[in-house]
């Protein structure tokens, strides 16, 4: 994220470019995005914008980091309890929407065909994984592959499969009822 400004101020009008921007990429993408609508909704002017972001791309990492950096997106990892993990996916992705649909804008806008592999994050995930193979406690295959898969179905009801979206206002049993068929149903595909 680009050094914002100290000044209460300026903090103030940064912290409103990000929120306007947050509700603007969400919705449209980075391409579809348009600083005009940005800037009107922050009740800013482009110079502020380009000052503390840079760019339009510049501004859409600094809303994506934002957003990560919130509490609501972290999902402890443990390679021992994927069906956990599991749903602790479709939680977090049940608290944060607009998260999940950024991400899937940043997939589709600027990724090429196929993995990113080498973040550190994955990394971590398919090292552990790897290591929980060699023990025995995982079912044997690519590393990646089936952190992948975990994530996939920990994913399916969420904003970005373009079926259908989970949302908080469904009654708490159905939730629970999707917790009980993701934990088992990840617990077979994982298990040696």
């Amino acid at each position: 994220m680009p050094d914002l400004p100290t000044t209460s101020r300026g903090a103030a009008t940064s912290r409103r470019i990000l929120d306007a921007a947050t509700a603007e990429f969400t919705e449209r993408g980075i391409a579809g995005a348009r600083v005009d609508r940005i800037i009107a909704a922050a009740r800013t002017n482009k110079a502020q914008l380009y000052t503390y972001f840079g760019s339009k791309d510049a501004l859409f990492d600094a809303v994506l980091a934002d957003c990560l950096d919130r509490g609501d997106s972290h999902v402890e990892f443990d390679a021992d309890d994927l069906p956990g993990w599991a749903v602790r996916v479709y939680d977090m992705t049940l608290r944060s929407p607009d998260l999940i649909r950024l991400l899937a804008w940043s997939r589709l806008e600027r990724r090429p065909a196929g993995l990113s592999i080498g973040d550190h994050d994955t990394d971590l995930k398919t090292t552990a994984v790897s290591e929980a193979q060699a023990a025995g406690r995982l079912r044997a295959g690519d590393p990646v592959d089936l952190v992948m898969l975990v994530l996939a179905m920990a994913s399916a009801w969420s904003p970005a499969t373009g079926t259908y979206a989970a949302s908080t206002d469904e009654p708490a049993a159905v939730h629970e009822a999707r917790r009980t068929l993701l934990r088992e149903a990840v617990a077979r595909a994982v298990m040696p």
